[in-house]
């Protein structure tokens, strides 16, 4: 029996026309995908720099340039049938892809895990009165961890077709539910969001305020083929892809935007419990989490598979046995390095962005290791974190692309 038809991940395949989906499967999926509670804090930032008009011009231009660079990998993903992980065995060799797999399998392993932590901790001070502090939580938060890590790396286990279900129930659950959440914030405030807006000290510009949206789900978003690969055409893979993310981070931005100004918080699960909505608070921030998480895990395993040649699923119960081992201590120690991670990862995209429209999307003759690849993520990860200039996402692919440009240019 051929690989195609047993793996139904097509780990080491493209995916044929048997494995694509529909077009609303696929848009559920990829808005589940943004579905992200770090990207609240952001919001929450964003609140506290800017106001109204600023805040909502910093997120048009942030999520423009976020929808392009995904929008393009979407595209890529959706036409070749390719994962992250076999797109870079073509643009950085068979051992050179190494490098793109470790990246985003450490990063969104990590991120997993810092989403377990997002859960439990709220709930066990919550739901059960517990006091948890950075050097001690009791054992019933563990048990909260141990549980949503179970549950939320069965469904990468299972696979591209249980991610979609989890996204057919959470997607419209958080966005209605969130919605309606913020709505009724707003009633119950003082001013209006203008109004609000306008309190504090608002040191932030648009452009930093852009780039804090584009640095806020660019790491995620490398991820993109993983799952548009399933979609029909390579239009369809641009379209949703951009749709997507552009409707599904404003939302997140939103909710922590308003919750900052109106409850002081940093994301919706606090507006609700203000408005008294305790166990809807629950489910939307159990559901938010478990869309990314899982699809966090699932692009792990992808990529560890790469590296370790063993299967996707082992790979997965790996880094999700991992991921709830150090949530807790990621979630309290690790926050910080995981953002400076991020901006490892567009240097990736973009070359192979570049490669693969250079090539048409032919397979050139297969090299081990394409050292100016390499060489280009390695300088653009660090151009990216210490260059304090304009976009750190933008500024690390402009040398990773440059690197890579070059080296193709003394290889002919």
């Amino acid at each position: 029996m051929s690989n195609k038809k047993t793996d139904i991940d097509y780990t080491n395949s493209p995916v044929d026309k048997n494995g694509r989906k529909s077009n609303l499967s696929m848009f559920m999926l990829m808005l589940g995908f943004t579905f992200f509670s770090a990207s609240m804090w952001t919001g929450q930032q964003l609140a506290a720099g800017l106001d109204w008009s600023g805040f909502l011009w910093a997120l048009l231009l942030g999520g423009l340039i976020l929808a392009a660079y995904t929008g393009a990998l979407g595209w890529i993903g959706a036409e070749s049938g390719l994962s992250l992980d076999m797109l870079s065995r073509r643009s950085f060799g068979t051992k050179g892809s190494w490098l793109p797999s470790a990246m985003i399998s450490f990063t969104q392993t990590g991120w997993f895990g810092v989403g377990l932590a997002m859960f439990a901790i709220p709930v066990a001070k919550e739901l059960l009165g517990l006091e948890v502090t950075p050097d001690s939580m009791p054992w019933q938060g563990y048990l909260l961890v141990a549980i949503a890590g179970i549950l939320m790396t069965a469904s990468a286990y299972f696979g591209i077709k249980s991610l979609t279900i989890i996204s057919y129930i959470a997607v419209p659950a958080v966005a209605i539910l969130g919605t309606l959440a913020m709505i009724m914030a707003i009633r119950n405030g003082d001013a209006g969001l203008v109004e609000q807006f306008s309190k504090g000290s608002k040191d932030l510009g648009i452009i930093a305020g852009a780039g804090l949206v584009v640095g806020s789900f660019v790491s995620g978003g490398t991820a993109t083929p993983n799952f548009t690969r399933f979609a029909r055409s390579g239009k369809v893979g641009l379209v949703i892809t951009v749709i997507a993310f552009f409707l599904g981070n404003s939302l997140m931005f939103l909710f922590g935007a308003v919750s900052s100004v109106y409850v002081g918080g940093n994301d919706i699960f606090e507006v609700m419990l203000n408005l008294n909505l305790f166990y809807m608070a629950i489910l939307v921030l159990g559901l938010n989490i478990w869309t990314t998480n899982d699809n966090a895990l699932y692009s792990a395993g992808l990529g560890l598979s790469n590296i370790f040649g063993l299967s996707k699923k082992t790979m997965v119960l790996i880094s999700g046995i991992i991921g709830t081992l150090a949530a807790v201590w990621l979630y309290w120690n690790f926050c910080g390095w995981l953002n400076i991670l991020n901006c490892t990862l567009p240097p990736v995209g973009i070359i192979l962005i570049l490669y693969y429209f250079t090539t048409k999307g032919k397979a050139e003759k297969e090299k081990v290791v394409d050292w100016s690849a390499v060489l280009g993520v390695v300088a653009g990860a660090v151009v990216a974190n210490f260059l304090n200039w304009g976009f750190a996402s933008i500024n690390g692919m402009a040398v990773a692309a440059a690197c890579w440009g070059l080296g193709r240019l003394i290889r002919k």
